[in-house]
């Protein structure tokens, strides 16, 4: 045997049953997470004839696409609207929401962490309180503070959408007043998500910023800049791991919020995917094919969302954006 071969065989890990049990228990676990999504799959790969609780694990007889169809598109005839518009609504929700959240936070952590003031751990431990307020609690309160904004965004969002302007751009004074802030309006339930994201991005970011060296501060202001300058050309630059963190914690809370959605904005033009998805009935029947169908169309952001950029919400826990 040659001295090559003897050096491999040392270096192989000894076998451990150990090892064996622990793979066991993690493709037992992938199972168990993913046959959900097997049998949304396959469902909504049925007819509504083939679908019940005996065949329900079952290969569809023939594979097709109609239930993805109509729950994409709707259906007049069967009295049920699709998922198409709503979840454009759902994009144009998250992405302002999210980005918002996350510039908020990132100054509000820079300053309860890099500027003492007095009362700064107090307005630190309000900010926190709001995390523990159960959603219920707060409705109605809610509706009434966005019914009196509507007091005063009413009158501009009539007039936006009153503009007669060329029929390409019809649209587009709807949307923009859409997106003022108000009862029954995206922009209504942007502000409320903001403003409930706010707690956790704050916490994020102060943890993320009390890790940074304080010399690094003290660094930018002998060079003249100021405090927001520092956070400008200094922190903001190295702060991608806990913006990562936020962004896909915020797109997620708000994608798959309903409660908020239902509330806020009762008109179904204007609802998330998430209401529109509970509305994804029938006049008379539930097709559970288009139900399933629906449900991985509306699941379909969020999982690719992991798929993709978990392991930067991994790096950006390792990196310390959430240790305190």
């Amino acid at each position: 045997m040659s001295a090559q071969s003897q050096s491999l065989q040392s270096r192989r890990k000894p076998f451990h049953w150990s090892r064996l049990l622990l793979y066991f228990f993690l493709i037992v676990g992938a199972i168990f997470f993913l046959a959900p999504i097997y049998l949304l799959v396959i469902t909504g790969m049925k007819s509504y004839q083939e679908v019940s609780l005996v065949n329900m694990w079952n290969f569809p007889q023939t594979f097709s696409l109609d239930s993805f169809m109509k729950a994409w598109f709707g259906s007049v005839e069967e009295g049920y609207r699709g998922l198409s518009g709503n979840f454009v609504n759902s994009l144009m929700l998250v992405i302002p929401a999210s980005l918002t959240s996350a510039f908020i936070g990132s100054i509000n952590g820079y300053v309860l962490s890099k500027w003492k003031f007095k009362g700064s751990d107090l307005i630190f431990t309000l900010m926190l309180f709001g995390m523990f307020i159960p959603y219920q609690s707060v409705l109605i309160p809610l509706v009434r503070v966005l019914m009196l904004i509507n007091q005063f965004t009413s009158p501009i969002i009539n007039a936006i959408q009153g503009l007669a302007v060329p029929a390409s751009i019809a649209w587009l004074p709807y949307w923009v007043g859409e997106f003022i802030p108000g009862y029954g309006t995206i922009g209504g339930l942007i502000m409320v998500h903001v403003i409930y994201g706010l707690p956790i991005a704050t916490l994020t970011f102060r943890n993320y910023y009390a890790g940074i060296s304080t010399e690094l501060i003290e660094a930018g202001l002998i060079d003249g800049d100021s405090m927001m300058g520092v956070f400008r050309h200094i922190l903001y630059p190295i702060s991608m791991p806990a913006f990562v963190v936020v962004l896909i914690w915020q797109f997620t809370s708000i994608w798959n919020d309903f409660l908020f959605g239902i509330i806020v904005t009762p008109n179904p033009q204007v609802q998330p995917v998430t209401v529109a998805l509970n509305n994804l009935a029938g006049s008379y029947i539930v097709e559970w094919n288009i139900q399933m169908a629906g449900s991985l169309i509306a699941s379909l952001p969020t999982l690719l969302v992991y798929i993709f950029l978990s392991r930067y919400f991994i790096r950006g826990l390792m990196a310390g954006s959430l240790k305190g």
